[in-house]
């Protein structure tokens, strides 16, 4: 399938490389799950901070051509014995193609895809914030009305204790 050029890699592609490494494994769903569930046992995200490492370290090597399906039998590997994780989503497929094509554009000097990941990663942090602020004021709002629901039943807020007007 597609292969990525091969040739050494500067130092100023191989930190953006670890850069955007970094950036795609915390979107990459699929593996923050395993991390958070600890799939791997306690030291998930020491596995997953290493499967980032070993991927550097894979495209960094001196010799190619980089094999998309190499790649992905490494990525497959790696996640089964890491995080006893057997995927049948198609994400390590999809996390592979992009990481070849981030690869691709390094050796170009071209960091405009980094440069997208970085800021639609800040952009997600900022909905997902947001998402969670107007979730916890939802939450903290109440009526102050019981209401019956569609059975009938009246739904009646827990006392607050230690609210007490003297």
């Amino acid at each position: 399938m597609a292969a990525s050029n091969s040739g050494p890699i500067s130092a100023e592609a191989r930190a953006a490389l670890g850069e955007a490494i970094r950036l795609v494994f915390a979107r990459w769903t699929t593996l923050q799950v395993a991390v958070e569930n600890e799939w791997g046992g306690r030291d998930s995200r020491a596995k997953a901070d290493q499967f980032g490492e070993s991927i550097l370290s894979w495209f960094c090597r001196s010799k190619g051509p980089y094999f998309f399906e190499d790649l992905v039998d490494m990525m497959e590997d790696k996640i089964v014995k890491s995080f006893n994780a057997d995927l049948d989503n198609n994400s390590v497929q999809d996390v592979a193609d992009q990481l070849l094509f981030i690869h691709e554009q390094c050796l170009q000097s071209n960091y405009s895809p980094i440069e997208k990941l970085k800021n639609s990663h800040v952009q997600e942090n900022d909905v997902s914030q947001r998402r969670q602020v107007s979730a916890a004021a939802e939450e903290t709002t109440m009526d102050s009305n019981p209401s019956p629901d569609a059975d009938g039943w009246t739904v009646v807020p827990p006392k607050r204790r230690g609210l007490r007007a003297n």
